[in-house]
C-alpha cells in the first residue's frame, strides 16, 4: 500500500539506515506479533518504537527491566484506601499499545510470567481479576548480547512467543556519518501522524485475506519440519508457532507492498527472523560455531521451491 511507503518515508526522517528492523517492525504490527530485538546499546531501538508509536498515535511505554524488578511493577497491583476501607487497582505500564521491554533478559522468572501471559494472552491478571489489554498490543523487547552479567536466559516458552528475532548491526560509516552531524546540529525532524489505532486494526482484518496458495503452505511446513530433523548441531527444532509465524509474517509483508497473494520471496524474507530464535544449537553445533542463521540458509537452499507460475494472483 502507498500508506506504508509514506509511513517508511516519515520513519526515515528520523531513523537513519536500520532498513531491516524498521520494516520487520511494521510486518509485526500488521500480523499482531511481538518482536526481539538483539544488539548493541545505542543502535535506535527506542527511537524506532518512539518514532513508529508517534506515526500512529498510540500509546507508548518503556519498562527497563533490572533484578529487582517485581510482576506489579510491570501489570500494576491493588492499593487499600484506608478512608474508603476498599481496595482500588492501580495499573502499571503493561496498559499501553507500544511496550519497550528494555534488556528483557535482566529481570526474574516472576517478571518472565506476568509479561508472557500479556504477550500470548493479552491480557494480565492483578489480584483475582484478569483485564484484558487494548488492541494492537506490541512487545518490543531487547537484549544486549555483549553483558551476560546479571542476566536470566529467556525461556524457550517465552521465546517461542516472539514472531521475530532481529539482530541488529552497527550503521555503516556514511549512515553514521548522517546520524552524528544530524544529531550534532540538533536536526532531528518531527514526524506526522499518518494513522490511527483503528487504521491498525482495520489492516489487520485485511492482511488476513491475503491468499497463501497451498504449495507454499506445505514449503513454509516442510522448512520449519527440517529443522526438526536429527542433527548433529541442532538440540532442538522449530515449533509449529514458526510455521505460523512465517506465513502470517510472509502475509503482512505482501500486503505492505500491495499484494493479495503472498509469494516465494516473502516467505523467505521473513524466514531467519521467524526461526532463529526457535533453533537451539547442541553442543557440537556451539563448539563448532554454527549458527542459526546458516543453518536455516542450508535448509531453505535444499528445500524445493514453488515454481513462481504455480503461485495464483
Amino acid at each position: 500500500m502507498n500508506k506504508f511507503n509514506d509511513i517508511l518515508y516519515e520513519i526515515r526522517k528520523v531513523i537513519v539506515g536500520q532498513n531491516n528492523m524498521v520494516e520487520k517492525v511494521l510486518v509485526a504490527m500488521l500480523a499482531g506479533g511481538h518482536i526481539l530485538l538483539e544488539g548493541a546499546p545505542g543502535l535506535a531501538k527506542t527511537l524506532t518504537l518512539k518514532t513508529v508509536a508517534k506515526i500512529i498515535n498510540a500509546d507508548f511505554k518503556r519498562i527497563q527491566f533490572t533484578p529487582d524488578l517485581l510482576p506489579a511493577d510491570l501489570t500494576g497491583t491493588r492499593i487499600f484506601n484506608q478512608n474508603q476501607c476498599d481496595f482500588s487497582t492501580s495499573f502499571g505500564p503493561i496498559f499501553a499499545n507500544l511496550i519497550l521491554a528494555d534488556e528483557i533478559n535482566r529481570a526474574p522468572a516472576k517478571v518472565q510470567s506476568a509479561l508472557l501471559e500479556a504477550m500470548q494472552e493479552k491480557q494480565v491478571t492483578i489480584g483475582t481479576e484478569s483485564y484484558k489489554l487494548t488492541e494492537p498490543f506490541l512487545v518490543l523487547a531487547t537484549q544486549n548480547p555483549i553483558e551476560t552479567e546479571g542476566t536470566y536466559n529467556l525461556p524457550e516458552a517465552q521465546l517461542d512467543r516472539f514472531m521475530f528475532k532481529v539482530v541488529v548491526d552497527y550503521p555503516d560509516e556514511k549512515e553514521e556519518t548522517a546520524i552524528v552531524e544530524r544529531m550534532v546540529n540538533g536536526n532531528v525532524p518531527e514526524v506526522s501522524v499518518l494513522l490511527s489505532r483503528e487504521d491498525i486494526l482495520n489492516y489487520r482484518a485485511e492482511v488476513n485475506n491475503v491468499y497463501v496458495d497451498p504449495k507454499l503452505i506445505h514449503y513454509v511446513v516442510e522448512i520449519v519440519a527440517n529443522t526438526r530433523k536429527p542433527s548433529p548441531h541442532i538440540q532442538y527444532g522449530s515449533s509449529p508457532r514458526g510455521s505460523l509465524s512465517i506465513t502470517q509474517a510472509a502475509k503482512a509483508l505482501a500486503f505492505m507492498n500491495s499484494r493479495n497473494y503472498v509469494s516465494v520471496e516473502d516467505i523467505k524474507s521473513v524466514a531467519k527472523e521467524c526461526l532463529r530464535h526457535r533453533i537451539i544449537l547442541s553442543y557440537e553445533g556451539l563448539a563448532q560455531d554454527v549458527t542459526q542463521d546458516m543453518i536455516i540458509d542450508k535448509i531453505i537452499s535444499e528445500v524445493q521451491t514453488p515454481y513462481p507460475d504455480e503461485v495464483k494472483d
